[in-house]
C-alpha cells in the first residue's frame, strides 16, 4: 500500500441524501472500550447531521456460530443502552432493511454469492489448506506477495471434475480486478493500493457459510450505508470492498460505494494495540468501577479527537455539535487509565446532587455495602453527599467513604492506625475530647477550632492534630472533610469513638 499526502476531505454528503452509518459489533464475550469509541463516533457522525436526515444503524454482525452467543447480543444491548445511545433501524426498533441480526440474513447473502458466480465475479476455488500454505512459502522464500495466487481463478471443466472427483469442496472466491485501486479516506487522506498486494478473497466457506468479507459490504449496500466509521485494523480489506461494491453496483445489488474513514488504533502497555482481552479493555469493568457514561465517553472520545486544543471536558451535547470526522487525527491513541479517571471525576462533580445521589444509590446496598440495610440513615446520607462529590473519581469509592456513618465501628485498619496513632496519640486525643465535648456540634468551624486548639496544645499543627481523631473516628486516615463528616456522625458516636480509640492505646 502506498499512500500520497492529501489534504483529508470534508464529510459533507451527496445534495438530497441523508447520511446514513452503522455500528455492527459481533456479539463475543464483554463490550470493550474500542468498541464503544467506534460507536460513539458514529452516533456521534449522525447525531451532528441528523438536522439532514442523517441516521444511526445497529447491525448484529453474528454469523460466527462457534464464537456468538445470546448473551453477548443482550450484553450489547445493555451496553448501547447504558451509554445513552439511541439507534434509528435495528434490534428493539425495527427499521424497513430488517433483519438486523446476520444471522438472519442467510438467504439473502446466498442470493448475492450466487449472483457473483453468474457474473464471472466470483469463482469455485477448490485449493485445500495445505496446498494454499505451501504456494504462500514458497512465495515468501522467492520473495513474492503470499497472497493466494489466482490458482482455481480459470478452470476448465475437466480440471473441475476432476476435483469434484476427488472429493473436494469448493470455497467461493470474490475475483479481484487487476487494476490499482484509489480511494480518499476520511481520516487518512488519498490511499492506493496496487493490484499485487490485495489478491482474490474468500467470501463464502466451503460448507455454504458466507464470510464477513461478503455479508459485511452486501448489508452496507442493501441499507444505503453512505459512511463507514470503523477501525483502522479493517483498513486493508477496504480496496476488497470496493471492487466488491463496484459488482454488486453492476448486479444492481448495490447504489453507490460508502465514503470510508479508519479510525486510529487504541493503544495500551507497551505500545501495543488494546485488546479485548486486556482487562482496562473491558467496558463492564468500567460499570462496575462507577464510571459515568458521560465521563468514560468523554474519555473516549479524546482518543482521536478533540472539541479544541484547551479543552478536555465537554457534553456529549458539546461533541454532537462539534464533532466532524475529518478532524480525527490518525495517528494511535493511547490509552491512559488516570485520565480517564480524572475526567469521570470532573463529570460527577456536574452532577446535580440529587442525580450524584440516586447514581450512588447501588454501592449503598448488598452487595458493596458492609452494613446491614436498617443501619442506612437517609437523612445523614443526604448531608454527607454533597461532600463525597466533590471527593470521587468513581461511585464505587463512595461505599468506603461514607461507611463509617453506617457501621456500628469504623473500618479496622491497621495500617491507617500505625500512620496516625504516634507516640502522644493518646494524651492528644484526650485533650481532643475534651475540646470536642464542649465544642458547637451545629458548626463545622467550631469543631475544627476545637481539634485545633488540642493540637496547638501538644505543639502540632492541624494536620498532625486531626489525623489521630480522623482514624478514631472514620477508621481512615484519608476520607471526606473531617469536621463537616464529625458534624453529621454526631457528637454522641464521635465522642464513644474517641473513647475506644482510647481504650486501645492504653491496652
Amino acid at each position: 500500500m502506498a499512500s500520497a499526502p492529501s489534504p483529508r476531505p470534508s464529510t459533507s454528503h451527496a445534495p438530497g441524501v441523508p447520511p446514513r452509518v452503522r455500528f455492527c459489533p459481533s456479539p463475543t464475550g464483554n463490550p470493550h472500550v474500542g468498541l464503544v469509541r467506534t460507536a460513539l463516533f458514529n452516533w456521534a457522525f449522525a447525531r451532528h447531521h441528523q438536522g439532514s436526515g442523517a441516521q444511526f444503524v445497529f447491525r448484529i454482525e453474528d454469523t460466527d456460530a462457534a464464537r456468538d452467543s445470546e448473551e453477548s447480543y443482550q450484553q450489547l444491548l445493555d451496553a448501547m443502552r447504558w451509554l445513552g445511545f439511541d439507534w434509528d433501524e435495528g434490534p428493539e426498533v425495527g427499521g424497513p432493511h430488517a433483519p438486523y441480526r446476520q444471522s438472519q440474513r442467510m438467504d439473502i447473502y446466498a442470493d448475492v454469492a450466487a449472483k457473483l458466480l453468474g457474473a464471472g465475479h466470483a469463482y469455485h476455488c477448490y485449493c485445500s489448506q495445505e496446498e494454499l500454505d505451501s504456494r504462500r512459502e514458497a512465495a515468501r522464500a522467492a520473495g513474492r506477495p503470499s497472497g493466494y495466487d489466482g490458482h482455481c481463478r480459470d478452470l476448465t471443466e475437466e480440471q473441475v471434475a476432476q476435483f469434484k472427483a476427488q472429493g473436494r469442496t469448493p470455497i467461493v472466491r470474490f475475483r479481484m480486478p487487476d487494476e490499482t485501486i484509489t480511494f480518499t479516506d476520511l481520516v487518512r487522506g488519498e490511499l492506493t493500493f496496487t493490484p499485487e498486494n490485495v489478491p482474490d478473497y474468500g467470501i463464502v466457506r466451503a460448507n455454504g457459510a458466507p464470510l464477513y468479507t461478503l455479508v459485511n459490504p452486501v448489508d452496507d449496500a442493501l441499507m444505503e450505508i453512505t459512511h463507514v466509521l470503523r477501525g483502522e485494523d479493517l483498513l486493508s480489506s477496504t480496496p476488497r470492498q470496493i471492487a466488491l461494491y463496484k459488482a454488486l453496483i453492476e448486479l444492481g445489488v448495490a447504489k453507490q460505494i460508502p465514503a470510508f474513514g479508519h479510525l486510529p488504533y487504541v493503544m495500551g502497555e507497551g505500545n501495543k494495540k488494546l485488546s479485548k482481552r486486556d482487562p482496562q479493555a473491558s467496558l463492564n469493568l468500567y460499570r462496575e468501577r462507577g464510571f459515568l457514561p458521560e465521563g468514560l465517553l468523554n474519555y473516549l472520545s479524546l482518543l482521536g479527537w478533540s472539541l479544541s486544543a484547551d479543552q478536555d471536558i465537554f457534553t456529549i451535547q458539546e461533541m454532537v455539535a462539534a464533532f466532524d470526522v475529518s478532524d480525527v487525527n490518525p495517528n494511535p491513541a493511547r490509552f491512559d487509565l488516570k485520565k480517564c479517571e480524572a475526567i469521570n471525576a470532573d463529570h460527577i462533580r456536574m452532577l446535580e446532587v440529587k442525580d450524584f445521589t440516586e447514581r450512588c444509590a447501588p454501592w449503598l446496598k448488598a452487595p458493596f455495602a458492609p452494613w446491614a440495610p436498617e443501619d442506612f440513615d437517609e437523612a445523614k446520607w443526604q448531608a454527607i453527599a454533597p461532600h463525597a462529590q466533590t471527593r470521587l473519581k468513581v461511585l464505587s469509592e463512595i461505599t468506603e467513604n461514607v461507611d463509617f456513618l453506617f457501621l456500628a465501628e469504623p473500618a479496622e485498619d491497621e495500617a491507617s492506625w500505625a500512620k496516625a496513632m504516634k507516640e502522644g496519640s493518646d494524651a492528644l486525643l484526650a485533650t481532643a475530647r475534651e475540646r470536642l465535648e464542649s465544642a458547637d456540634w451545629t458548626s463545622p468551624e467550631s469543631l475544627k477550632e476545637a481539634v485545633l486548639a488540642a493540637g496547638e496544645a501538644h505543639g502540632l499543627k492541624l494536620g498532625k492534630a486531626q489525623a489521630p481523631v480522623r482514624v478514631a473516628v472514620t477508621g481512615r486516615t484519608v476520607g471526606l472533610p473531617l469536621f463537616e463528616s464529625l458534624e453529621i456522625l454526631g457528637k454522641e458516636k464521635t465522642l464513644a469513638r474517641i473513647d475506644a480509640a482510647l481504650a486501645k492505646l492504653a491496652a
